[in-house]
């Protein structure tokens, strides 16, 4: 199952040995860590200061695959909106329908941005959580390991 997950999905070569196209979000144990190295990649590559840089993202319209890698940040897949919709023909958050608890998310664009550059015009800020538990600690720091 999970050579599959890794073969189709996420783009990774007949011989997994390259990097994928699109990364499954939800299979990594610390995401933190993944997000930092593509904030550190577009950090060096346009040498800019890590802690001056935030994502920015775009609903892509492909459910799990894309054809390649995007220039700069990277493509996730496996995230899903709890209370609402992904619209696909409207490309925005919908109403959910009676008793739909969950959606799906489309593959997700993360693209690093400064800062100072980043628009939040038409975007609507919401917390990402691990599972649907929204709770959890980590031992060393107290902080949540679940956002």
């Amino acid at each position: 199952a999970l050579l599959t997950q890794l073969d189709g999905s996420s783009g990774i070569n007949a011989e997994y040995g390259g990097i994928p196209n699109v990364f499954w979000l939800s299979g990594f144990y610390f995401t933190q860590s993944f997000l930092t190295g593509a904030t550190q990649n577009f950090a060096r590559k346009y040498k800019i200061p890590i802690d001056h840089l935030t994502f920015s993202f775009e609903v892509m319209e492909a459910e799990e695959s894309m054809d390649a890698k995007p220039e700069d940040g990277v493509y996730v897949y496996g995230l899903f909106i709890e209370g609402a919709i992904w619209d696909r023909e409207n490309g925005q958050m919908g109403e959910a329908a009676p008793k739909i608890l969950y959606d799906t998310m489309p593959v997700i664009w993360l693209k690093p941005v400064e800062k100072k550059d980043l628009n939040k015009e038409g975007t609507y800020e919401a917390p990402v959580y691990k599972t649907s538990e929204r709770r959890g600690t980590l031992s060393t720091t107290g902080h949540s390991t679940n956002f």
